[in-house]
Parts: structure tokens; C-alpha cells; sequence
């Protein structure tokens, strides 16, 4: 996997939870342009080590989280503060564009 962290609906509401910065990456296998999403994720896991938290939850083995937070198509990715949503981005973006809303969070 590498960087960003696989988060199971089990561990969902703690890791979130947490004080500071996290990032989720809703996305599946089947996905295409998940598969462009998650390379930059994996980056910006390395750029923002000790400074935000990067996941990825797989949709189809987790439903819980995604359905609470009504994602619908995916990639979607959720930006959060102190365990609280205050972004999101649907469909696959530049990795200045991901970059940018976190810095903004930090």
C-alpha cells in the first residue's frame, strides 16, 4: 500500500476522531480514475507525515462510513479537522489541487 493508511469501518470514527488534519480516500479496485487518485494520495501521505493523517477506505469492503457520509461516486475524497468534515473533492483531481486544500487545513 505505502504511506496513506487502509481504514476499516471499524476504526473509522477513531482515527477520524483525532485531533489535527485527515484525509479519506473513498475509492474501490474496479475504479479508474481511483486508480489516478491513489498515487497522489500515497504522496501526499509521505509530504504530510507528522502533519496530517491520509487514508484510504475501500468502498466495497467497508459501507458503513461511506454511506454515513453519502458518498456516491467515487474517487471522493474528505478532508476533516478535529474529527469534523470541512471539505470534500469528487472525481479525480491534481495532486496541486489535493495539496492545496491541505495545506489550507494545516
Amino acid at each position: 500500500m505505502g504511506n496513506a493508511i487502509e481504514l476499516a469501518d471499524d476504526k473509522f470514527d477513531a482515527a477520524i476522531g483525532e485531533k489535527g488534519v485527515a484525509v479519506v480516500d473513498f475509492w474501490a479496485t474496479w475504479c479508474g480514475p481511483c486508480k489516478k487518485v491513489g498515487p497522489i494520495m500515497e504522496e501526499l501521505a509521505t509530504q504530510f507525515a507528522g502533519k496530517a493523517r491520509i487514508y484510504k477506505m475501500d468502498v466495497d469492503s467497508n459501507q458503513g462510513a461511506p454511506a454515513r457520509f453519502g458518498v456516491m461516486s467515487i474517487p471522493t475524497v474528505v478532508f476533516f479537522k478535529d474529527g469534523k468534515e470541512v471539505d470534500r473533492v469528487v472525481g479525480a483531481q491534481t495532486k496541486q489541487a489535493f495539496e492545496a486544500k491541505v495545506t489550507a487545513l494545516l
